[in-house]
């Protein structure tokens, strides 16, 4: 990938489903599981669901689709704005340390910002070392297993 190429995330449309499934699939890889497929088309419809409250960005280098975010909005008893937990980010081998992962998680901090929510946080793994560089870059680190940015 080179340096000059254009990074974008927009939000997942139907047409998007050849393009995101390798990418979900890449992910589970990476994690080292194999959900069924029925979890993979109840997700991609819950992903295009307006009743539902999570959604997908999938990030394009020069139109090409590499990485995707899944984040979802929820109640918390700790505060009256939601919460954005970011579920599942994930970018292409050929994609990364390009600036793809940073751009998917703003755009997940700016979807939850627009949305009125107090936070965003994941998790990642403890193994995930090369992510946790990127993530201490842009969110803080509370002490838990756990990375958020706190939005208001």
């Amino acid at each position: 990938m080179a340096a000059n190429q254009s990074v974008t995330v927009r939000l997942l449309a139907a047409q998007d489903r050849a393009a995101w499934e390798p990418l979900w699939i890449g992910y589970q890889r990476f994690y080292k599981v194999a959900l069924p497929q029925a979890t993979t088309d109840t997700t991609f419809a819950r992903l295009l669901d307006p009743a539902e409250p999570m959604w997908c960005g999938l990030g394009l280098v020069d139109g090409r689709p590499l990485g995707i975010v899944h984040y979802i909005r929820h109640r918390t008893t700790w505060n009256p704005g939601d919460y954005c937990y970011l579920n599942d980010l994930f970018v292409s081998e050929e994609a990364r340390g390009h600036g793809l992962g940073r751009a998917l998680i703003e755009h997940v901090y700016a979807e939850a910002q627009a949305m009125g929510c107090s936070r965003v946080y994941w998790l990642t793994h403890e193994t995930n070392e090369t992510a946790q560089r990127l993530y201490d870059a842009v969110a803080d680190r509370p002490g838990f297993i756990q990375f958020r940015k706190n939005l208001m």
